[in-house]
């Protein structure tokens, strides 16, 4: 949202709420532009609409108390405000993160995706006969799901037994940082993470048959995001609107659901790191979907999306944009992506060794050739070749056929370092 990196913006971890002296894509985008946000914040004073956004939908309010300011704590979120409309007593935040998998007692419309695909439809259907339709509008929906606890209306929608698995699967990273072997032995023993006190339908993570059931259900969760997103497009194309918005979907992280033992991310693994980005241009798109070879960060859509709206960029932005590429101009064959773990937790991840490990920082470059680089001062560093080995199980950094390889991609992140003035020490290679 910030064009920037998390070591630029102060926002290492959850809920550091967002200096009102960094512009977001909401401050930055023409002024003409009716901007709305709807769904998680977690930057701090959740229930106001701050930092460009004139509409502001929130799905959390005063029972996340240390990210909300005292005058705006006794407010209730819409969302809770929509679960009462549907005869639902909202729960506690606290209580609906406990368990894993607890009992599913939403529909699907009473999620928190439920609740998005139904405002951000209305949001677009209405537009066109409102107070604003003579303003462009920019709309950010931000899902929940798919999340920990990993339950939903559509638990039983897929068989465990059914699930595809990788190579990676149950696999402990041996050859891996100690802060990843640590946590894969956590799960693979069975550990339950501390936000399953209250109990509920833990899965036995020491099985595979567990971990599958417990990866079965996160599909199901995708597929109810997937459903309300349809929703949303469908709203675009009734109301005459699809031939005119561009539409990005991303995610902020991915999910590790088994892989090389562990769950959730907080790793520089592809399964946490490596995420979707479609993108729709309707004035780009004339010979229907392609796959853009190679690699970009996120830092790079808020240039973009400024680029394609017409906006001016502004020259504090680190990421750049992307248009020349989406226009087929230039490819990504020699684009690095930059990694970064500052090394801040913001709670109990199952062990005293766990949580020492995570506070360790970490920076990482994926170059345009697909080999993969992950340094830190205080744990085993890691080398692959996603090209031979996408599943990241061979740790190639201490063979010393690669010494110079290793060399040449950590001096590609001093100089990032310098560009955007990183201070965090790497160790020498």
């Amino acid at each position: 949202m910030t064009g920037l990196y998390p070591y630029a913006t102060g926002l290492q971890r959850n809920n550091i709420p967002l200096s009102r002296d960094i512009p977001t894509i909401g401050d930055m985008i023409a002024s003409e532009y009716y901007n709305a946000h709807m769904g998680k914040w977690h930057l701090g004073d959740d229930m106001t609409a701050q930092h460009g956004f004139d509409k502001w939908e929130a799905v959390e309010d005063f029972q996340r108390v240390r990210i909300t300011r005292k005058e705006y704590r006794y407010q209730e979120a819409p969302y809770n405000q929509w679960l009462r409309d549907h005869g639902v007593d909202p729960p506690s935040m606290q209580v609906s993160y406990e368990g894993w998998v607890g009992g599913a007692e939403l529909t699907e419309e009473q999620t928190q995706a439920g609740f998005l695909g139904h405002t951000a439809s209305n949001f677009i259907s209405d537009y066109p006969k409102g107070n604003h339709a003579d303003q462009p509008w920019m709309l950010f929906v931000n899902f929940f799901e798919p999340h920990p606890p990993y339950t939903g209306p559509l638990n039983h929608l897929y068989d465990p037994k059914d699930i595809e698995v990788g190579p990676g699967f149950r696999k402990r990273p041996d050859s891996g940082s100690l802060v990843n072997r640590l946590r894969s032995d956590f799960y693979m023993n069975g550990g339950n993470n501390p936000l399953g006190a209250a109990g509920g339908d833990h899965h036995d993570t020491s099985t595979e048959e567990g971990f599958k059931k417990l990866r079965a259900q996160y599909f199901a969760n995708v597929t109810v995001v997937d459903n309300q997103i349809g929703k949303i497009f469908n709203s675009l194309e009734k109301s005459g609107q699809a031939e005119n918005t561009i539409i990005v979907f991303t995610s902020e992280h991915g999910e590790m659901a088994g892989d090389h033992g562990m769950l959730e991310k907080r790793s520089l693994y592809e399964e946490a790191s490596n995420v979707p980005l479609l993108i729709y241009v309707p004035w780009l798109n004339y010979d229907g979907q392609q796959r853009i070879d190679g690699s970009v960060g996120q830092v790079d859509l808020v240039p973009t999306l400024l680029d394609l709206s017409g906006s001016d960029i502004p020259e504090h932005l680190e990421g750049k944009s992307l248009v020349s590429v989406l226009e087929g101009d230039k490819d990504l064959s020699h684009n690095d992506v930059f990694i970064q773990w500052n090394g801040m937790g913001d709670r109990n991840l199952g062990s005293p060794e766990i949580n020492r490990m995570v506070s360790v920082p970490w920076r990482g470059v994926v170059t345009g050739d697909r080999w993969k680089l992950n340094l830190s001062p205080g744990d085993q560093c890691e080398l692959y070749d996603l090209n031979s080995d996408p599943y990241e199980l061979n740790n190639l950094f201490n063979i010393q056929e690669h010494r110079d390889r290793i060399r040449e991609m950590s001096a590609r992140i001093r100089v990032w370092q310098d560009e955007t003035g990183d201070d965090m020490p790497l160790p020498a290679v």
